[in-house]
């Protein structure tokens, strides 16, 4: 399985790049290059991402089934 997200990508006027993601507020990142401001993006989704699921178990009984699902 796999999570598709935009990213929005825009010179910096500092030089570089910055990217956000609409999809998941918060989420940006930056870099030297295109790829790099994606990369730094795709960190930012999954720190997020993770967070939040660790907040969501936080208030699961005990009893909860809790599994995590890979998405790649």
């Amino acid at each position: 399985m796999k999570g598709e997200f935009t990213a929005i990508i825009e010179t910096a006027p500092e030089g570089g790049y910055w990217a956000i993601c609409p999809e998941i507020p918060g989420a940006n990142g930056q870099g030297e290059t295109i790829e790099q401001a994606k990369e730094s993006l795709k960190n930012a989704i999954i720190l997020i991402l993770e967070d939040r699921l660790e907040d969501i178990q936080r208030g699961l009984p005990k009893d909860a089934i809790k599994e995590t699902i890979a998405i790649k």
